[in-house]
């Protein structure tokens, strides 16, 4: 079952994400949160499986609270949820530890399996957001070439695919994705799996589709 701890400062809104939620049957809602200062006490107590953030908030905004959530729950996974899709807006939310970015329009189903794809560790991103972030400039400079097996697991990155899907679609162990995913990491210059997903969509073009 995964917990899923909801944060939005409109009530319908929170009330409508948290009938949806709820009504699937591997997914239990641990709390509702108006406002960033309770989605910290909240994260704190129920010790949620993933986080589903607003980020445009009274006292304390999403970008904050992510933060502040993964430092008390740091086995939480914090997917975004806004109407947001500016390139500011975004990298800031990453830069806080999110791990996706879904918009507000999205279909109730869209948002269940960016929900699952959380609690597995996985980056779902909503293609409008990796469109903005891409056409608002390069994600990052080009960097040295990669060994084709880097390219292999960055390509499958880029998919959403977890460590151990990977391993088991190239044959190796979930150790040696790890390491290779340590270089790419290095190699490009990130710190983190959307980002080398965005810079395989932006360097290695259909390869990453």
């Amino acid at each position: 079952m995964i917990r899923v701890l909801v944060v939005d400062d409109h009530r319908v809104v929170l009330a409508g994400l948290a009938r949806v939620i709820d009504a699937a049957e591997d997914m239990q809602v641990v709390g509702l949160a108006p406002d960033g200062d309770v989605a910290v006490d909240l994260a704190a107590r129920t010790l949620p499986d993933v986080v589903l953030m607003d980020l445009s908030m009274p006292r304390v905004d999403g970008v904050t609270a992510t933060r502040r959530v993964l430092a008390l729950s740091p086995a939480s996974y914090v997917l975004v949820l806004t109407s947001f899709s500016d390139r500011e807006r975004i990298v800031d939310a990453f830069q806080a530890g999110a791990v996706g970015y879904m918009l507000k329009d999205s279909e109730p189903d869209d948002l269940l399996k960016a929900l699952r794809a959380a609690a597995r560790g996985e980056s779902p991103l909503d293609p409008r957001v990796a469109r903005e972030v891409l056409r608002s400039g390069p994600v990052l400079a080009a960097r040295p070439e990669l060994t084709d097996r880097e390219r292999a697991v960055l390509r499958l990155v880029s998919q959403g695919l977890a460590n151990k899907q990977i391993a088991t679609r190239l044959g190796i162990r979930e150790g040696t994705v790890k390491a290779h995913l340590s270089h790419v990491f290095q190699r490009i210059g990130v710190s983190d799996r959307t980002s080398a997903a965005l810079w395989a969509r932006a360097h290695l073009g259909s390869e990453a589709t």
